[in-house]
């Protein structure tokens, strides 16, 4: 800094990175270091309080390659601000950073017209306006992205936030009651539904490369998941009030599982990782680990039961396209049910607030398990992470086969939530290894009548893009009683791509009123009547509650573009 200019010089050249260990697998690749200095990935952070002036050199050391410059202007802007750097030659940008807010830049090399290209040849780093005087107390979260064709079969991945992969992410540490927040970048070209366990945040700016938006006090919502567009970005906290390990992970499978989120993709060796009960084999990519510690004489207070309910892991005969089918099935009366006893979809969980329950989950299949309480408020040691949740040395393990665990959930609110499979994610969240759950206000009764409960997956991996909802290719028809409020509670855990749900008369889209988001209600200046249309992805749920006419309606569920939507079909009378 001299007075109020901030001099940088930034030098574009050849590095060898090495994502996830030090000496283990690495691509070489094109990256940004400050002159004289050691490269980085991401690129290095421009971080200064507004009102300062940027004078920013950059050369480029590439012999061969045109830089495309984006994101070195000030905030905010149209976004059409480019700038080309030919080979060996040296650029120079003087400009005022602008508004406040959480930004970034990018610099491709050569062509990067192609996805391939693109992920290869693409160099970004956060780019951060504090305000003036004061540099407020946060994190940022980089997710970077690189990949290339290897042959027709292959696609080799470095997923990395903030230049690695786990397990070898920074694992991150607080203490309960601290106030958390993060800038998250999506520097990539894929959209990531980023998941955080045990906790809600609060959504309090989001942005693009060149634009933030900060939200009003009444219109920051919660959330557990939220989704990042393709460079976007985020402002959340969070404030923990249990200790513990929990994650912060992308929730997309394939960026999360050996062997797909890993430049080596043996999957020999992927097969056997995903089922080992060391969290740092069994989980890969965009993930963050995070440690909460206890305040300084805090004790961990465990609500006793106020009941405890059996859950099965169960599998049974082919069902539709999946080559296995597997269910949680809850047992219900004297009896456990026989171990290759299935429902269409895994036993939805219905649950009442504040009511302490233990889950007795017992595995019946020929290979070990896990499962997580998606969205639920809990102890970490339940989280249901084999090998990571818990603290220091009571960690929880793997559930093995012919073997129990008891999750204890306290509930300490209303909602829709989901549960699922958190080992061997690929191959058991394909076969049907996830539900909804469902937490009613304490003294409500559940109401099949009026509350209605809609759970998207993938059925199979053979074609990833079927699309089966509440455990059927080809839904049932539903009869809905006219002039009353339905509440549709919407649940997405798929592996990948997310779904479109579009709610019509004939050709005619309706009406509905959002009232909430992975289970917390959404602000008043939320819950508006709009069109019945929304996109749900894997590790969302959204409530609508919608009045319907008598007529004939349909729910289309659509997975991917070139796919025909499945059809649920209502008769409203």
């Amino acid at each position: 800094m001299v007075r109020d200019t901030f001099r940088l010089r930034l030098v574009v050249q050849h590095a060898r990175w090495y994502p996830e260990a030090s000496d283990g697998p690495f691509v070489d690749v094109i990256a940004l270091a400050e002159d004289g200095k050691t490269p980085q990935i991401p690129g290095p952070m421009i971080r200064v309080p507004e009102g300062t002036v940027i004078d920013l050199i950059l050369r480029n050391a590439l012999d061969d390659s045109t830089l495309h410059v984006a994101g070195l202007h000030t905030r905010p802007t149209d976004g059409k601000d480019t700038l080309k750097v030919a080979p060996g030659a040296i650029a120079r940008l003087t400009f005022a950073a602008g508004a406040q807010g959480t930004y970034f830049y990018t610099i491709s090399a050569g062509d990067f017209s192609t996805r391939a290209t693109t992920e290869r040849e693409t160099i970004s780093g956060a780019y951060i306006v504090d305000p003036r005087g004061k540099r407020p107390d946060d994190r940022v979260l980089m997710i970077n992205i690189w990949g290339y064709q290897k042959d027709s079969l292959t696609y080799p991945n470095a997923l990395a936030i903030n230049g690695r992969s786990w397990p070898y992410t920074e694992r991150l540490s607080w203490t309960v009651g601290d106030t958390i927040r993060w800038r998250v970048i999506n520097a990539s070209a894929r959209i990531h539904p980023m998941h955080l366990h045990g906790f809600y945040f609060n959504v309090n700016a989001s942005g693009t490369v060149d634009r933030d938006s900060l939200y009003a006090a009444d219109q920051r919502r919660l959330a557990v998941t939220e989704l990042f567009e393709p460079f976007q970005t985020r402002d959340l906290t969070i404030v923990p009030d249990r200790p513990g390990n929990w994650l912060f992970h992308c929730h997309l499978g394939f960026h999360v599982v050996p062997g797909a989120a890993q430049l080596d993709q043996d999957s020999t060796h992927a097969a056997h990782a995903t089922m080992s009960a060391d969290a740092a084999q069994h989980m890969a990519g965009l993930i963050v680990g995070i440690n909460i510690k206890p305040r300084p004489g805090d004790k961990l207070r465990v609500e006793p039961p106020a009941r405890t309910m059996a859950l099965y892991v169960n599998e049974g005969p082919k069902r539709n396209f999946s080559p296995r089918a597997l269910r949680y099935v809850l047992q219900r009366g004297d009896l456990s049910p026989r171990p290759d006893s299935l429902e269409p979809v895994s036993t939805p969980l219905i649950l009442t607030q504040g009511e302490a329950t233990d889950i007795v989950v017992h595995n019946q299949l020929r290979e070990a398990t896990a499962v997580h309480w998606h969205g639920i408020e809990l102890e970490s040691y339940s989280d249901g992470v084999a090998g990571w949740s818990g603290a220091g040395a009571k960690v929880a393990s793997m559930i093995a086969p012919n073997d129990s665990f008891v999750a204890h959930l306290l509930l300490p609110r209303p909602g829709t939530f989901m549960y699922h499979t958190h080992l061997g994610d690929v191959d058991q969240l394909s076969s049907g290894l996830y539900g909804a759950i469902v937490v009613l206000e304490r003294g409500k009764q559940f109401d099949p009548t009026t509350d209605h409960i809609f759970v998207a997956g993938w059925d199979g991996l053979d074609n990833p893009e079927r699309t089966i909802l509440n455990g059927e290719t080809d839904p049932t028809p539903l009869t809905f009683a006219a002039g009353r409020t339905h509440r549709l509670r919407l649940v997405g855990i798929g592996l990948v791509a997310g779904g479109k749900y579009v709610l019509r008369q004939g050709g005619d889209t309706v009406q509905w009123r959002a009232v909430a988001k992975d289970g917390a209600d959404l602000p008043a200046s939320q819950q508006t009547v709009t069109k019945a249309s929304v996109r749900l992805m894997a590790g969302e749920t959204y409530d609508f509650e919608w009045t319907p006419a008598p007529g004939e309606y349909e729910l289309s569920v659509t997975m991917a573009k070139k796919r025909e939507p499945l059809r649920q079909k209502i008769t409203v009378r």
